[in-house]
C-alpha cells in the first residue's frame, strides 16, 4: 500500500511489507523482524555497506537498531551529513510555497478579471493549472526529486490560483482569499498540534478510511463533472448549493487527513534516515495537500456568498 500522497511513494517513503508501518519500531537482531518497523532494513538504499560481511553484526542491516528501544525510544536516523532534516523539510516547503505566492500575486495583479479581460484571464489560468498538473504527474513518476520539477509546478499553479482567488474575491465575496489563506493555515496549525499531540493516531485503519473516503469524494467529483459537460449548471449539484457546502466541509475534512498522513509520512523518513534530496518531495507533498485545502476553503466561501 502506497502513500496517500503520491509523492511519498517514491523511494524513501514506501513500505516493502505492503502497510505503511505505522507506529512499528525497528528491531534488533535479524532481517525478518528488523522489516516490520523499518522499511530499509532489507534492501535498505541508503544503508551503509558492512566492511566485512562475514562478521556478525546483527546490526548490519538496520542500522537503527542500535537505538534505546527497549525503552520505547522512538528511531532516531544517525548523524550523518546528507541525511534529511525537519529543517530541510520546512526550508523546502517555504520555498515552494514562496513561490506560489509570489506567481499567485503577479497573475491577481497582471490578470484583470473584469468583463472585457475574464476570458483572456481565464484561458492562462487553465493552461496554467494543465501544464501544473502535467509537471505534478511527472515529478510522481520519478524516482528521484527534481526541484526544477517541483518549483515550476508551484509557480504554475500560483498563476492558476491568483486568477481563480482574484475572481472570487472581486466578483462573489470581497476577502474571501485573505478568508481562505487564514482558513488553510487554522487546518493546518489544527492538524500539526493534533498529530504532535497524539490525537490523531495514523495507523492502518486511518490510512484504510482515508483512502476509501478520498477514492468516493474523487469519483463523485468526476461524476458530477460528466453530468455539468453534458447537461450544463453544475451537474448533479454536488458543487453547490447545500449540497455544495457539505462536500466542500469534506473536502476540508479530507485535506487535514491527508495532512496527517504526510506529517506522519515526513517522521518516518526522518527517522529512518532518507536523503536530504527526499526532502524535496515532502515539500512537494505538503504544498499540494494546501493547495487543495486552500480550494476546497475558496470555494465553500464562495457558495455561501452566493446563496444570500
Amino acid at each position: 500500500m502506497r502513500s496517500s500522497n503520491p509523492v511519498f511513494s517514491r523511494r524513501g517513503f514506501s513500505r516493502d511489507n505492503g502497510y505503511a508501518g505505522f507506529n512499528a519500531q525497528p528491531q534488533a537482531g535479524g532481517a525478518a523482524v528488523g522489516t516490520q518497523g523499518n522499511p530499509y532494513a532489507q534492501g535498505n538504499p541508503y544503508a551503509q555497506p558492512q566492511a566485512d560481511p562475514h562478521a556478525q553484526n546483527p546490526y548490519a542491516q538496520n542500522p537503527y537498531a542500535q537505538q534505546d528501544l527497549q525503552h520505547g525510544a522512538p528511531p532516531q536516523a544517525p548523524a550523518t551529513t546528507g541525511r534529511m532534516t525537519m529543517d530541510d523539510v520546512v526550508l523546502r516547503t517555504g520555498t515552494t510555497l514562496g513561490i506560489l505566492v509570489v506567481t499567485a500575486a503577479v497573475a491577481w495583479a497582471a490578470l484583470p478579471v473584469d468583463d472585457a479581460n475574464i476570458g483572456r484571464s481565464y484561458g492562462i489560468a487553465i493552461g496554467a493549472a494543465l501544464i501544473g498538473m502535467v509537471l505534478a504527474l511527472v515529478q510522481s513518476f520519478k524516482r528521484k526529486a527534481s526541484p526544477a520539477l517541483i518549483v515550476s509546478y508551484a509557480a504554475f499553479e500560483g498563476v492558476f490560483l491568483g486568477v481563480v482567488s482574484s475572481v472570487v474575491d472581486n466578483r462573489i465575496a470581497s476577502g474571501a482569499a485573505m478568508q481562505a489563506v487564514i482558513g488553510t493555515l487554522a487546518v493546518f496549525a489544527a492538524v500539526l498540534v493534533a498529530y504532535k499531540a497524539g490525537w490523531i493516531r495514523v495507523n492502518r485503519r486511518f490510512y484504510g478510511f482515508v483512502m476509501a473516503a478520498a477514492l468516493g469524494f474523487v469519483l463523485l467529483m468526476m461524476v458530477n463533472l460528466l453530468f455539468a459537460a453534458f447537461g450544463g449548471g453544475d451537474g448533479l449539484g454536488f458543487r453547490s448549493g447545500g449540497l455544495g457546502i457539505v462536500f466542500g466541509i469534506i473536502g476540508v475534512l479530507l485535506g487535514a487527513c491527508f495532512l496527517a498522513l504526510d506529517f506522519k509520512q515526513v517522521e518516518d523518513g526522518i527517522a529512518y534516515g532518507a536523503p536530504r534530496e527526499e526532502a524535496w518531495l515532502a515539500a512537494f507533498g505538503l504544498t499540494m495537500t494546501l493547495v487543495w485545502i486552500y480550494l476546497e476553503f475558496l470555494r465553500l466561501i464562495a457558495i455561501l456568498n452566493s446563496s444570500d
